[in-house]
């Protein structure tokens, strides 16, 4: 008879142990090209915005913290506010009404998506700032009476800052209606259906069971909204709304100089939208607890830790 034993012995004395094989890393080297020539450009591109005498680097620096361009800010800040908050609250009832099962209510929300999503945000907006010449009365009272319990002048009513405001807001509402009813309807349908057999009502099932699972699938689409909203509020600059790209407007028609404030205006925006980038990345990381990837993590910490990572390995082969 053959002894296993002695062959199984045999077999592994003889195999490599694990601490004789050298490891090798991967050489990147087409990374680290491509790396050094993106680092290139982009120093070249700096050093030729830097020494170009056409930007006015001293007007630049005049503007940027102008009370004009704080008190453009200061509308540019609550138009983004008030828009969003008015677009998800009614955004959210939207959602609702096309997930229910009453034909009115979803033909109602059908009809409110396909027109305010269907035309151009430009388009609402300059609706809006001329509704006067459409309507010169805003009334509410009793239809096809002449009982009315309000009236007023549609000026006096809708003011460029209101105006901009229904037009960002109800067209954001459009949008954030598809981005709620999408994370509704990520949620398991057992879920609604073990909450309904408990005894809980619609929208308490909806407020406290749905809605707080959806949120994972709701906030990372909905931050990216509220950073766009921030952006489209320069539009409003067409019906002088007094925000940040209205008064920039206004200063570069008299003085001509429109690439430094252009660029003015460009760094305020870059710093409202990395602050805004903040929260949401917190946001996501908060409902998305147990779901996220291990992969998504942030640009910065992205960078520091390849750069740690590197400084580790250099200590380690420098030690030996």
């Amino acid at each position: 008879m053959t002894d296993t034993k002695a062959i199984v012995g045999r077999v592994r004395t003889d195999e490599p142990r694990t601490q004789d094989l050298e490891v090798v890393p991967v050489r990147n080297y087409g990374r680290w090209l491509a790396a050094a020539a993106s680092l290139l450009a982009l120093a070249g591109l700096v050093g030729s915005l830097a020494k170009n005498r056409n930007l006015h680097w001293d007007i630049i620096g005049d503007y940027l913290f102008a009370p004009l361009i704080f008190d453009g800010l200061t509308t540019t800040l609550w138009l983004t506010t008030a828009a969003m908050a008015l677009g998800l609250g009614l955004g959210t009832l939207i959602a609702v009404m096309r997930l229910s099962s009453s034909p009115v209510l979803y033909g109602l929300a059908t009809l409110f998506v396909w027109i305010f999503r269907g035309t151009p945000l430009l388009v609402q907006i300059i609706f809006w700032g001329y509704a006067a010449a459409l309507y010169q009365y805003v009334k509410i009272g009793i239809p096809f009476t002449d009982v009315t319990f309000f009236q007023a002048e549609t000026n006096a009513l809708l003011t460029p800052a209101v105006a901009a405001l229904l037009a960002l807001g109800l067209n954001e509402a459009a949008y954030a209606s598809e981005i709620v009813r999408a994370g509704i309807q990520s949620v398991d349908i057992g879920q609604a259906e073990a909450a309904h057999s408990l005894g809980m009502r619609p929208a308490l099932t909806m407020r406290r069971i749905v809605l707080p699972q959806a949120m994972r699938v709701i906030i990372p689409p909905m931050g990216n909204e509220t950073i766009n909203m921030l952006k489209m509020t320069a539009l409003v600059s067409v019906i002088s709304a007094h925000d940040l790209m209205s008064n920039i407007q206004d200063v570069y028609a008299q003085n001509y100089q429109v690439i430094p404030l252009l660029v003015v205006a460009s760094i305020w925006y870059l710093a409202l939208v990395t602050l805004l980038s903040v929260p949401q990345a917190w946001l996501e990381r908060r409902y998305g607890r147990g779901t996220t990837r291990a992969g998504d993590v942030s640009v910065m910490n992205r960078m520091f830790g390849t750069a740690a990572g590197l400084l580790r390995k250099a200590n380690k082969e420098a030690g030996r």
